[in-house]
């Protein structure tokens, strides 16, 4: 009957949904008894859907890993998501975009006629901003071990790379080499290798293109952030660890500290105050992690940083408003160096 099927799908759902479901919660979701949720249960698990019953004072269901894949199952909300997501994946650096194709076309196969029709309308194309460095792509086997290594919270060690691409290309073949170098105890050319780090991780991140792992140095006793593709891990991992509080509180919070500031204080290095001939309202949306506060319906103060005090300054420029500088000296001077090398750069008679 349409109506045992809708519920089925329903209730299928709301075990994919969480890992442990009391019966009497799920009969009262589905607003049935908890007989009928014990007949549609064995119903799914005729279908294939491994579903275990576990005791105790909220007994219920579980929806387990199996041995083989079922039907899957989407709702209209999930079906866009996922099409989202995998047609976004070129962008993300993972260096998945051609596995996440192929997924795509695997999960529509399996998904009813409608839903595949709403996945075959909403065509999205992932388009990086232009930059004059390409992001670099992580091998998924690299972000694979890194993320196992963050949940199960082992000590985790690897070779770095350096920044440069020459000095990457040459890391990368002593890194090749090593194995053959260790039992002499250096490298091919006779000099001693560069140790691995070791860190306990904490979060893998994507920030502006490229992947990061969050950690905390063992031998340097500090956190910090390394770059995942210049990471090649090392087998196998150590010892597991208590994981430590992160600084600021969240790992959002801790690397927008971390890239905000150049010397590692988690503030930009130059920040000024300046009084803008413009409603709060049209700064704000520009003013990114400044602070806005609006002085009347045209005029407002700004409080922003930046890596230098002309950066500072030009920046500020930007508003194309009238501009009263409250503070530092610093600033003031920036802005007088910008209004020479401006007046330098105007042809005479102009």
């Amino acid at each position: 009957m349409p109506k045992t099927s809708a519920r089925l799908l329903s209730l299928l759902s709301l075990l994919q949904a969480r890992r442990d479901w009391p019966g009497a919660l799920l009969a009262e979701r589905l607003d049935i008894s908890p007989r009928t949720v014990r007949r549609d249960v064995d119903r799914l698990r005729e279908l294939g859907y491994p579903i275990v019953a576990f005791k105790g004072p909220d007994g219920g269901y579980r929806l387990d890993a199996g041995t083989e894949l079922p039907p899957l199952l989407f709702d209209d909300e999930q079906a866009v998501a996922l099409a989202v997501a995998l047609q976004i994946a070129t962008a993300s650096g993972a260096g998945i975009g051609e596995a996440a194709v192929r997924a795509l076309a695997t999960v529509r196969q399996v998904m009813p006629a409608r839903l595949r029709h709403r996945i075959d309308t909403l065509r999205v194309t992932a388009v990086e901003r232009p930059t004059s460095r390409q992001a670099p792509q992580v091998d998924s086997g690299v972000l694979l071990t890194l993320g196992a290594a963050v949940h199960a919270c082992e000590v985790l060690r690897f070779d770095y790379a350096p920044a440069s691409p020459a000095a990457s290309a040459d890391a990368a073949a002593s890194i090749s080499a090593s194995a053959s170098a260790s039992s002499s105890g250096g490298g091919g050319d006779g000099l001693p290798l560069a140790p691995p780090r070791r860190v306990e991780p904490h979060h893998l991140v994507t920030w502006g293109g490229r992947w990061y792992l969050v950690a905390w140095d063992l031998d340097r006793e500090d956190w910090r952030t390394f770059r995942a593709d210049r990471i090649t891990p090392r087998i196998p991992a150590g010892p597991r660890f208590v994981p430590r509080e992160l600084p600021g509180g969240d790992v959002a919070t801790f690397v927008a500290a971390k890239f905000r500031g150049a010397d590692g204080s988690g503030d930009w290095p130059c920040r000024g105050e300046v009084i803008l001939a413009k409603p709060a309202s049209s700064v704000a949306q520009y003013a990114h992690d400044g602070v806005v506060e609006a002085l009347g319906p045209k005029r407002c103060r700004l409080t922003l940083g930046s890596w230098s005090w002309v950066g500072l300054a030009a920046s500020i420029g930007r508003f194309d408003a009238g501009i009263e500088v409250v503070g530092p000296a610093e600033l003031k001077d920036a802005f007088a160096q910008l209004a020479r090398r401006y007046t330098d750069a105007t042809p005479d008679g102009a």
